[in-house]
């Protein structure tokens, strides 16, 4: 745990960056915050990923009324996610609160949990383009009710995995949207997964505080710089390349993935 005296512009700075990243892509929630609060910030793992969790859904609130006025999210999709995710967030809430507080050895596997998480984002990020011109080559892009249905179970993988590590709503939630719905537009695409993310982290963020893992007044500092970021990050999204900013953000991932597996 950081020192209470520890300066909050820092962590208020973060917040900002972090908030951008996630206007502009639908990434870096979990994925940077977490892993910056754990080796840069010295928080234990557990205290890292639920706060990010309740950060993350407060910046991503804002993302999401950002973009539905601008007509980015699919509605429908962001249903389909929730009705996967949202029951295995539940359950996962479930057991870890029957595991109880997280012990001193627990510290290790987070970090361990983090690491892998953060370096199978880092790749979804890379083969994004790949995997989705496969998809289209191969003609297996689902429709309809099978496009409905893996969603769903997107949406349950999305929730189990974000609710132990915080990492996954962004890069993975978005590749794998691209690949189920190729013809729909990037910025709808980032947009349904940042409202999607919105329930999840929040359900999951809460059950973090029940369990004891939240700081609050490291929130407090995060979310004040995440607002303002994120609003910026969202209006300005459909100007910046995103093929400029995803090889450097998983060049990022990687190398903090790596530090996290160390």
């Amino acid at each position: 745990m950081v020192p209470s005296h520890s300066p909050s512009l820092a962590y208020v700075v973060s917040g900002a960056l972090v908030g951008i990243l996630v206007g502009l892509t639908g990434v870096g929630g979990g994925s940077l915050m977490t892993p910056l609060l754990v080796l840069l910030f010295r928080f234990h793992p557990a205290t890292a990923i639920g706060t990010d969790l309740l950060y993350a859904a407060t910046t991503k609130t804002v993302g999401t009324l950002v973009h539905g006025m601008m007509h980015t999210v699919a509605w429908r999709i962001v249903g389909l996610l929730a009705l996967g995710s949202l029951p295995g967030t539940a359950a996962t809430l479930i057991v870890l609160t029957r595991l109880g507080p997280p012990a001193a050895g627990t510290s290790r596997i987070l970090s361990i949990v983090l690491g892998l998480a953060l370096l199978l984002t880092a790749a979804s990020l890379f083969l994004r383009e790949r995997l989705v011109a496969w998809a289209q080559a191969q003609g297996v892009a689902p429709s309809g009710r099978r496009a409905a249905l893996l969603t769903v179970v997107l949406g349950l993988y999305l929730g189990v995995f974000v609710t132990i590590s915080s990492v996954g709503a962004g890069a993975i939630g978005v590749t794998a949207l691209i690949m189920l719905y190729p013809g729909l537009p990037t910025t709808k695409v980032v947009g349904s997964d940042i409202a999607h993310a919105v329930p999840l982290t929040l359900l999951a963020g809460i059950g973090h505080w029940v369990i004891g893992s939240v700081d609050w007044p490291l929130f407090a500092s995060l979310v004040t710089g995440s607002i303002p970021g994120v609003i910026f990050g969202s209006l300005i999204g459909t100007r910046v390349s995103e093929r400029t900013l995803r090889p450097a953000l998983a060049v990022i991932l990687v190398l903090v993935g790596v530090r996290m597996l160390g």
